[in-house]
Order: structure tokens, then sequence, then C-alpha cells
């Protein structure tokens, strides 16, 4: 602890850099809480080390108060629209137009079932189609494929 207490800039600086490797290697920039913080530790580390704030604990607790406050109202929105999807389809081109034939009657149930790539798909229609179609995948979903006739 009075290691920390000697070297406060270099250790809000590790700790922030640490908090800022979690968010983007470990949860994959899901969440902002931890990036909001570990950059507001390094700004205040940095701040400390150059001599514009006070080394001290109650100085780091309200810097990062509202440093990481502050970075929430600035950056939250276009971080979060940064995360929605761009339109584009997330089918990927292995999946769509994938043509088999139908080993059972399928509907938009998703009652049928397709094995494919390795993962057992649900298999759903918009209209009713026989067993024993050719049918071809026009849109995939999380665990399930609609598919219309061929």
């Amino acid at each position: 602890m009075d290691y920390i207490a000697q070297n406060l800039s270099q250790s809000l600086i590790i700790a922030g850099i640490a908090l800022l490797i979690i968010e983007v290697a470990i949860l994959g920039f899901a969440t902002f809480v931890l990036f909001f913080m570990g950059c507001s530790m390094v700004l205040t580390g940095v701040l400390m080390l150059i001599g514009v704030l006070d080394d001290t604990y109650i100085t780091a607790l309200w810097s990062n108060a509202i440093v990481t406050g502050a970075l929430a109202a600035l950056l939250w929105k276009p971080l979060k629209n940064s995360q929605q999807s761009s339109g584009e389809s997330k089918e990927t081109p292995t999946t769509i137009d994938h043509q088999f034939v139908l080993e059972d009657d399928c509907d938009g149930k998703g009652l049928t079932q397709h094995k494919y790539s390795g993962i057992q798909w649900k298999i759903k229609s918009q209209q009713p189609i026989t067993k024993g179609t050719l049918v071809k995948v026009v849109k995939a979903d999380v665990g399930a494929l609609w598919v219309e006739a061929v």
C-alpha cells in the first residue's frame, strides 16, 4: 500500500491500462464503463505525473469521478452508435443460397431441423413446404434458417 501511495500516478496509469485491456480484449468492448474508467485513470495519472494535479488519493478519487462522468456524457452516444449494425446482412455467403432437400415438412414454426456446417439448424418457411422438396436458404437468424422452394 505504501508503494502505491508513493507512486500514485504510475499506479493509476497501470490500473487504467489494465482496465482498458480487460474492456477491449476480454469483454470485446461490450460495456463502456471500464473503458471510461480506464481512460479516466490514465488521464488522471498523466496529469499527476506532469504536476497538474496533486498526488493524493482524494485528488485521484475526485478527478476519476469527474473525468469518468464527463467521458461517459460525451462519448456514450457515439460509441453506442458505433456498435449498431451497419445495415449489412449478417448472413455469411456460405449460408445464403445453400440448397438442400427437406427431410420433413416445413413451415414457420421451425419444427424441422437440418444439420449444416456442424450446427443443427431449425428450418422455417413463410409458406408450408412438403418433404422431399429442394429448398434454398434465403435468410439466417440465430439458430434458424429461412428457406423457400427452388
